[in-house]
Formats: structure tokens, C-alpha cells, sequence
């Protein structure tokens, strides 16, 4: 089995199933909708969902190492609309489907490192973090858009076969 052309094949179908939920938010949706006070907010949540399939999953594989320093500040991605988070979404996956295509195998094996304030939160292989830490990061904050879809109403496009709402 070639487990690179297997990882190219997985990502073009979690990047699929993320953009049907994307585009599943209500173009009038309430972006600063929280089912509770410790929540996201739903901009902020398909913001990182966003961010998770694009920006940070190219970070696993053309970076080595992500270091930020106790106190700094990160801005996380909060979109003003859905045509602005779908316009971001399809420009990062294109370059990250890009980078991934072009990763050598033998690259999986590198050490990868998430470190803040002086501690490494992550440090693994680039294999490891591309698994956890961007594909299974990624269908996790998916499945919370799909909640906060269904606490507002509206209907949830299926996943990995049709949803209640028949999509």
C-alpha cells in the first residue's frame, strides 16, 4: 500500500466533508452564537475549523517546529461572513493539497514540535501530528459545527452517510 497516496486520498475526502459543513451554516447565521459560556462561538468554531484543515495542516508539513513565547498573543482566524470562512477555507486546502503532494515520504518520519512558553505541547513525527493533531483535530471541531448546526435548527449535512435531515 502506498500510505502517502492513501494520505492525499483521506485528506481530499475530510477536506470534502468539512466544505459540506461549511457551507451548511445559514448565510445569515449569528457568528457570535454560543450554545454555552465556555463554547466557541460559532464564527470562532468554523474559523478554527478552517484554520485546522488549511493554515495549520500546511504548518505540519512545511514547518518543523511552531514556537511561541509565554504571553504572546495569538489571533485566532474569526470570519466575518460565510463567504469570507469558504473563500479562506478553499484558498489554504489548495495550498496545503499542494505541499502534500509534494511531501517526500521519507519526511513523515521528521520530528514536528508545538512548543509555548519554553514547553513542547507537541512533539512527535510530522506522521503523528498530520493524524492527530490536523485529521482527527479536524473531524472533531467538524462534528461540534454539526451540534451548534442542529442547537440553531438548521439542518446538518451527513458526514460519512446521510443525517437525520436526509442530506
Amino acid at each position: 500500500m502506498d500510505f502517502q497516496k492513501a494520505l492525499i486520498v483521506e485528506y481530499d475526502k475530510e477536506i470534502a466533508r468539512t466544505r459540506k459543513m461549511l457551507e451548511a451554516i445559514p448565510a445569515d447565521a449569528d457568528f457570535s452564537y454560543k450554545p454555552h459560556a465556555k463554547s466557541m462561538s460559532l464564527g470562532r468554531l468554523a474559523g478554527h475549523v478552517a484554520e485546522s484543515a488549511g493554515t495549520w495542516a500546511n504548518s505540519a508539513l512545511a514547518k518543523d517546529k511552531i514556537e511561541m513565547v509565554a504571553g504572546e498573543k495569538y489571533e485566532p482566524y474569526a470570519p466575518a461572513s460565510k463567504e469570507a470562512l469558504l473563500a479562506k477555507f478553499e484558498k489554504d486546502t489548495a495550498e496545503t493539497k499542494a505541499v502534500l503532494a509534494g511531501f517526500a515520504p521519507a519526511r513523515w518520519d521528521e520530528n514536528w514540535k508545538f512548543i509555548f512558553g519554553g514547553q513542547a505541547v507537541i512533539d512527535d513525527t510530522k506522521y503523528e501530528v498530520w493524524r492527530t493533531y490536523v485529521i482527527s483535530h479536524l473531524v472533531h471541531h467538524r462534528a461540534q459545527l454539526g451540534v451548534y448546526l442542529r442547537l440553531l435548527d438548521k439542518p446538518v449535512p451527513g458526514t460519512y452517510g446521510p443525517s437525520a435531515d436526509g442530506m
